[in-house]
């Protein structure tokens, strides 16, 4: 049985995560890689080790991420159909890992330090897990890291409803406006690390005016064509 590869990106606080979940539930023998959250995981890792923002900036381009997985023993597992993060055996809070100061500083470190043998590690994965799964991958560079995707979705939405969604993920505790900034400047760092990019093969959805995950994630599956066996 041939496995398909989904590949879906977007915008800040556009929901991607939601409607990789939602797809799981819904697509048969699939899991999630979810990239993200593995990135995040290794720049929180240097973080707790001391190393202060600033710093990792200025010396990001010396930075080789992969060696940095392998020093925090950072390792992923397949746990209720999705990648689970730990370290040093110890599973990483995604909470936490989903946090302002982590993202914002997996926007600003992301697009200087060197992800190649990364890169080739998450090929490697992709390649084993779509022997007995369809995958689906949540990310970041996703066509550069897996040329073969089968389906390329980046996901759009205002940056009114993008806030408002990262006000629910926060459960209210951070103000709305401060939110809009912080959006705007992880936008920026990511356009400007190419992570915005679009290829011939991307299907651009914009799910502003949905309502539920649900409204989100049929505007995906409008687009994906199981083998017959599948279904």
């Amino acid at each position: 049985m041939e496995h398909i590869v989904i590949g879906i990106e977007g915008l800040v606080g556009a929901g991607k995560t939601s409607i990789c979940r939602e797809l799981v539930k819904i697509l048969p023998d699939t899991i999630l890689l979810n990239g993200g959250n593995l990135y995040r995981a290794i720049v929180y890792a240097m973080m707790k080790s001391g190393a202060d923002l600033e710093s990792l900036k200025s010396q990001a381009n010396h930075i080789d991420i992969k060696t940095m997985m392998d020093l925090f023993k950072i390792e992923l597992k397949i746990e209720d159909n999705e990648t689970k993060i730990y370290m040093d055996g110890v599973l990483l809070d995604e909470q936490e890992l989903q946090s302002e100061k982590s993202s914002l500083a997996v926007s600003e470190i992301g697009g200087k330090a060197n992800n190649e043998t990364l890169f080739v590690f998450a090929r490697n994965l992709i390649d084993t897990f779509k022997v007995g799964h369809n995958v689906i991958i949540s990310g970041r560079s996703i066509m550069q890291i897996y040329p073969k995707t089968d389906y390329h979705f980046f996901i759009i939405a205002s940056l009114e409803e993008r806030a408002k969604r990262k006000s629910i993920q926060y459960n209210g505790e951070v103000d709305i406006e401060e939110l809009k900034a912080h959006i705007e400047k992880r936008d920026e760092l990511q356009e400007k690390a190419g992570f915005y990019n679009l290829s011939d093969k991307t299907i651009s959805i914009d799910v502003t005016d949905c309502k539920t995950v649900e409204e989100s994630t049929n505007k995906v599956l409008n687009y994906i064509k199981l083998p017959l066996e599948m279904k």
